[in-house]
């Protein structure tokens, strides 16, 4: 079983190239079929947040750092963070 992780982050102003890149990054995420996947942009879109499950931090990372808005620098803050979660 993999660890919970949480990537949180916010939108550069850049909202042509952002328009052009959000269905590359909904079909990356998808693609990806990851266990405990939850995402979506915050109301104000002004970024959004991404739940998965991964083996560790560097896994994690590997998996962000091919994101399309990672790879188009639309980013303009962002953290991953492992997330433990109590129910």
């Amino acid at each position: 079983m993999g660890k919970q992780f949480a990537f949180f982050y916010f939108m550069k102003k850049e909202p042509e190239k952002i328009k052009d890149a959000v269905p590359l990054h909904i079909e990356y995420w998808h693609k990806l079929k990851l266990s405990k996947y939850l995402g979506g942009p915050f109301a104000d879109r002004t970024g959004g947040m991404i739940t998965f499950e991964a083996e560790s931090v560097d896994d994690a990372n590997r998996i962000i750092i091919n994101d399309p808005f990672v790879i188009q620098d639309l980013l303009e803050s962002n953290w991953i963070k492992e997330w433990v979660v109590e129910i």
